[in-house]
């Protein structure tokens, strides 16, 4: 039987020390959060950490699916704080293990100290559920925590998209809109969605668009742009491309992509005129 009133209640009793001694043990010099002198990151890591000892303990007071769900809560709270994601995952996983260590120490000391009830059966089956807790945590944590970052890195990378192709105006109805880099797909979508909403958020009814920047132009680089092209026409904004250079001007020849019923332009200066 995992569930124990009385070594539930021992646990319990041990959360604040328990949080005392791994902080005290914590290798400071590791990267991340572990590694933080900051005092508001220090008590909030403090905090978790103890919150992980409440949680915990609770495995010998509730049923498996109980206990699970609510730590479930636990693990999306520290998986979606940015300073745990800033720290490597083998970091984490080190301290889940320090953390199994202590949980199988103070059930040697419970033992010791109730040796006359205790059982070497109860002992083993509690160790085990230790270990196999430990390892679901793991486990879970790992998942929620690559879900968490992917999250984070595809904000970033919007933002990124949003910045790198951003409509500046230019006079009260005319914008431009300046493309750098490599243009993707998941750029161009951005960048599409970006140009329209920002033209009817300006009244813009002419846009510029320069292409100077752009490092290659390919079929669907080009698509992407007659696309957008036709996207604005849609909404009656006009437009004007610019940044033509010769190289892109064989490449678009070779690739079979017609400009004619776009207004062309070498470059920016000229278009503006």
């Amino acid at each position: 039987m995992l569930i124990n009133k009385e070594l539930h209640q021992f646990l319990c009793s041990k959360t604040d020390e328990l949080t005392e001694e791994w902080y005290a043990t914590l290798d400071k010099n590791k990267k991340g959060v572990y590694g933080s002198t900051d005092p508001a990151e220090v008590k909030k890591l403090r905090e978790q950490n103890h919150g992980f000892h409440v949680h915990f303990c609770s495995m010998f007071e509730k049923e498996e699916a109980d206990f699970l769900i609510e730590f479930d809560e636990w693990i999306a709270e520290v998986t979606n704080d940015d300073a745990h994601l800033d720290t490597p995952l083998p970091s984490v996983i080190e301290e889940f293990f320090r953390t199994q260590i202590q949980y199988l120490d103070l059930v040697g000391q419970y033992t010791v100290a109730n040796k006359d009830k205790v059982t070497l059966e109860q002992v083993a089956v509690w160790n085990k559920a230790i270990v196999e807790t430990i390892s679901k945590i793991i486990q879970e944590y790992t998942v929620k925590s690559t879900e968490a970052a992917s999250r984070r890195w595809k904000k970033q990378e919007d933002l990124m998209d949003q910045i790198s192709a951003p409509v500046i105006r230019l006079s009260e109805n005319t914008a431009l809109l300046p493309l750098v880099g490599e243009i993707n797909s998941s750029r161009s979508e951005m960048m599409f969605e970006n140009a329209m909403t920002q033209a009817m958020n300006f009244s813009i009814s002419k846009l510029f668009i320069d292409i100077s920047g752009v490092a290659v132009i390919d079929t669907m680089v080009a698509n992407q742009i007659f696309q957008m092209i036709s996207g604005l026409k849609l909404i009656g904004v006009e437009t004007a491309l610019s940044g033509i250079s010769p190289v892109i001007a064989k490449t678009a020849v070779e690739l079979g992509i017609d400009f004619k019923d776009i207004q062309v332009y070498s470059t920016l200066p000229q278009a503006l005129k």
